[in-house]
């Protein structure tokens, strides 16, 4: 009988808004593939913990964008645990604290910002082979020629309660939030947060994290490269 054996190269793009269910379900089919795991949300939200410890205006891109080019910003792949760095500070804690969430649309809006990221995101992708990477502009920008692209939504509801579930926060705080957010992601100039033409569409408001999983493994199952 001849064994299955695994594509060398197999790129899964995950897009959607916050509380979709994008992390969860990334580093679990990642785990589930043997694939390495990427959050470039984690990127972009380790630039803006340097861009506000360094006090410039957020409004100034010019100076947003040099801070971002300085940084010296480090990510791991292993969807068990990865660490972020930034200039040899461990920010993983502090990247998901009020401050940053407040102001992480604002610096992801700077196209030089989303330029540098992108560029380092694609190498990533390159010498990783098998990969799951999540975000807003994954499969629409940062790899277009992934063998899977996947947009995952849920309702407004299902959304918040999922993510003051995460932090403990007012479930209608929470909601206003990911409304603003998702306004600044999907109005901005540069690769504002868009489901490509050729992702499936996949809404988890009623779907647990196992479900979906399997179902994405039926879908590269059928593209051959799970």
């Amino acid at each position: 009988m001849e064994e299955n054996v695994p594509a060398e190269r197999c790129v899964v793009a995950v897009d959607g808004p916050s509380g979709s269910g994008k992390s969860t379900v990334s580093r679990r089919l990642a785990t589930s593939l043997g694939a390495r795991y990427l959050d470039t949300g984690a990127m972009y939200r380790a630039i803006t913990w340097a861009v506000l410890r360094s006090g410039v205006d957020l409004t100034d891109a010019q100076a947003v964008a040099k801070v971002a080019g300085e940084v010296d910003l480090c990510i791991g792949t292993d969807p068990a645990g990865y660490g972020v760095t930034a200039d040899g500070v461990s920010v993983e804690a502090e990247i998901r604290g009020p401050e940053v969430t407040a102001a992480v649309s604002a610096v992801a809006a700077v196209p030089a910002v989303r330029a540098l990221l992108v560029a380092r995101q694609q190498e990533m992708i390159t010498n990783a082979g098998r990969i799951v990477v999540e975000g807003r502009d994954i499969g629409s920008v940062v790899a277009p020629d992934a063998d899977l692209k996947v947009y995952l939504t849920a309702s407004a509801a299902a959304r918040a309660a999922r993510r003051s579930a995460e932090d403990a926060s007012d479930v209608a705080a929470t909601a206003a939030d990911l409304a603003r957010r998702d306004r600044l992601d999907s109005t901005r100039k540069a690769d504002p947060l868009a489901q490509a033409p050729d992702a499936v569409e996949l809404d988890t408001t009623e779907l647990g994290i196992d479900e979906v999983v399997a179902r994405l493994r039926e879908l590269l199952a059928d593209r051959g490269v799970a």
